[in-house]
C-alpha cells in the first residue's frame, strides 16, 4: 500500500512539472539611430559649384534646395562668379531674386572686377539692375577698366539703363575711368552718333555732366564730336554751353 502511494505521489510530481510553462522572451530588437554624415568642405563646395550651375541655368527650385543642403551662397566657380553673379549672366530674374532674399552679396565681384549691378548695368539687364538697386548695391565699385556701371551703359547705347542710374542711383555721372573718360565721353567716343547714342548724351548732360571735362589728352566732348560728325550731340553740347 505505501508502495502504491509513493508511486502515485512520483507520478502527480511529474505532472505538475510538465505543467509549469516557461514564458517565452520576446527579443527586442536595438534600434540604431540613423546618423547624417557631417558636413566637410568637400561636400560644401561640391554643393556650392552645384549651386552655381543651378543659378545660372535659372533652375531656382534646385538653387532653394541646394542651399537648404549647406551650399554656400556666396561661394564661387573658377571664374570667381558667385551663383547670384551667374544668375545674372544668365539673365535669371527670379532665380536672381530668390537669392538676393536669401541675402546674397550681390556686391562681391568676380575675376573680371564685374557684380551683379555692373554687368547688368554694362550689359543692359534693366530687370535685374532695378532688383541691385532695390538691394542697395554699392554705386562706388568700378569695373576692370576703372569704370562705374553707368559709363559702359552709356557707350553701349543703353537709354534705359542710363535713365535707371540717373533717377534711381546716387551713381556720379563726372567719375572718369582708367581711360581718362566720362559716361559722356565714352558715348560720344565710342557711340554711333544715332538716336540711341543722342538720347544718353541728353539724359547725361541734364542729370548735370560737366559738358567741358576733358579726356586725357585735353580734347573735350564738344570736340570729339565735331570731329565724328554727329551734329545732334553737337547741338546738345552747344545748347549746354560747351566749349
Amino acid at each position: 500500500m505505501l508502495t502504491k502511494l509513493i508511486a502515485l505521489i512520483a507520478i502527480l510530481m511529474f505532472v505538475a512539472g510538465c505543467a509549469t510553462i516557461t514564458p517565452t522572451r520576446t527579443l527586442i530588437p536595438t534600434l540604431v539611430p540613423s546618423v547624417t554624415p557631417p558636413r566637410t568642405d568637400s561636400n560644401i563646395e561640391t554643393l556650392t559649384q552645384e549651386l552655381v550651375r543651378a543659378a545660372q541655368a535659372g533652375d531656382t527650385r534646385a538653387v532653394q534646395q541646394l542651399l537648404h543642403q549647406g551650399a554656400n551662397i556666396n561661394g564661387r566657380d573658377d571664374q570667381g562668379r558667385t551663383p547670384v553673379l551667374a544668375a545674372t549672366h544668365g539673365n535669371r530674374v527670379e532665380t536672381a531674386r530668390a537669392l538676393i532674399q536669401a541675402s546674397a552679396d550681390i556686391n562681391l565681384r568676380d575675376h573680371r572686377m564685374d557684380n551683379v549691378f555692373l554687368y547688368a548695368g554694362a550689359e543692359g539687364l534693366l530687370d535685374i539692375l532695378k532688383l541691385a538697386i532695390a538691394a542697395q548695391a554699392d554705386t562706388r565699385l568700378t569695373n576692370r577698366f576703372g569704370g562705374t556701371a553707368l559709363i559702359p551703359a552709356a557707350e553701349r547705347g543703353h537709354v534705359e539703363i542710363v535713365k535707371e542710374l540717373l533717377t534711381h542711383t546716387d551713381v556720379n555721372v563726372n567719375h572718369v575711368n582708367n581711360l581718362g573718360w566720362t559716361a559722356l565721353l565714352e558715348a560720344i567716343i565710342l557711340g554711333s552718333g544715332g538716336a540711341r547714342h543722342t538720347e544718353v548724351v541728353r539724359l547725361l548732360v541734364a542729370a548735370g555732366a560737366n559738358v567741358n571735362l576733358a579726356d586725357a589728352s585735353g580734347v573735350t566732348p564738344l570736340t570729339h564730336a565735331r570731329q565724328r560728325g554727329f551734329q545732334h550731340i553737337v547741338t546738345i553740347l552747344e545748347n549746354a554751353r560747351a566749349r
